[in-house]
């Protein structure tokens, strides 16, 4: 189950099984968080997905096409549609 209840249509990986630097994330989502969020769980399904997806964000923060108010915005109506506190 997923934050708030809701569970995933797809079931995330195990994050005793991740390595290498997915397993650093995961650590780091558990030290600020209490727990590896969702969508990277389900994401760490593909590690190429994965790594793929986060060499994009990092691509748009490095370049500034975002204004940084406007992606925490959107992520917090996003967590809120999918019910994180």
């Amino acid at each position: 189950t997923g934050r708030g209840g809701r569970m995933a249509r797809i079931e995330g990986i195990d994050p005793a099984t991740a390595e290498g630097p997915i397993a650093a994330v995961f650590r780091s989502q558990t030290d600020t968080w209490g727990s590896p969020l969702l969508p990277h769980l389900i994401q760490a399904r593909l590690p190429k997905l994965y790594r793929g997806v986060g060499a994009m964000w990092s691509g748009v923060n490095a370049h500034g096409l975002l204004d940084p108010g406007l992606v925490a915005m959107v992520n917090r109506r996003v967590a809120g549609l999918n019910g994180c506190p």
